[in-house]
């Protein structure tokens, strides 16, 4: 099976202009020399809209994840994981997070995996079972990615993402991250520096929280990977932004340079 991978508005021209007015909302100083690249296809560094109007307008505050990412450090969106040259866009000591991203290009995988192995540190939500709302319904193109597919880079590393369908909705803490319909990641098997499958497995992994989360080192770099996004999203109740950003922080906080 084909799959076509759902492109967003064209918001390459519009990233700077959505990055500052995103920046408006924070307060202080990033970190010096903290550079944070986010690919993403939920609403983070651009809320939904049916339009570029919509997108532009300056309506509220910017999305929690984004102020706190913004105050870690120099957040840069990104619309691709490869660029011209067939290299990932950023310093190799910079952090990625990637948070229920598109299917990547054939591309933009091996660029990813040689970044990381450079020394890049990726911090990956990958959600099977997307539960936040969204505007659009499923097959815009417009909407968050409902179910990740990143099983070539996964694979890479040697792992597996799996979903149990028997489980119950509903959000819970796993833990101590919230989370609504995770999935778990399990080890091929032949994790390291050479494999059944002729070396093609470049990373160790640890697997933890029975799943949710696999640590990995690639090369001269790192991956902490969440087997949901439900962090993420908005909560209903606004009270509860101030520990999923702290929750967010120690996660980031367990990717140093």
């Amino acid at each position: 099976m084909t799959l076509r991978r759902k492109r967003r508005p064209d918001l390459a021209l519009l990233l700077s202009l959505l990055l500052a007015a995103c920046g408006q909302g924070s307060a202080g100083a990033p970190p010096e020399g903290e550079v944070i690249g986010l690919y993403s296809s939920l609403p983070i560094a651009w809320k939904e809209a049916a339009d570029i109007r919509g997108l532009l307008a300056d309506e509220g505050a910017p999305h929690w994840a984004m102020d706190a990412l913004q105050q870690r450090g120099r957040v840069v969106p990104l619309d691709t994981l490869a660029d011209a040259h067939g290299a990932l866009p950023l310093p190799k000591r910079a952090m990625l997070v990637l948070a229920q991203p598109r299917p990547l290009t054939a591309q933009e995988n091996v660029a990813l995996d040689a970044w990381v192995r450079a020394g890049g540190r990726v911090l990956l939500f990958a959600d099977p079972m997307l539960t936040s709302h969204s505007l659009f319904s499923p097959g815009d193109p417009r909407r968050p990615q409902d179910i990740v597919m990143l099983s070539p880079i996964l694979g890479r590393w040697g792992l597996e993402l799996q979903f149990d369908d028997a489980q119950g909705a509903g959000e819970r803490l796993e833990d101590g991250i919230p989370v609504n319909l995770p999935g778990h990641f399990a080890s091929l098997g032949n994790s390291g520096d050479a494999s059944g499958k002729a070396g093609d497995v470049v990373a160790q992994c640890r697997i933890e929280a029975s799943g949710l989360l696999a640590r990995c080192r690639s090369g001269k770099g790192l991956i902490l990977a969440v087997a949901d996004a439900a962090l993420l999203e908005n909560p209903q109740n606004t009270a509860d932004i101030g520990a999923r950003r702290a929750i967010l922080g120690d996660l980031l906080g367990q990717l140093p340079k």
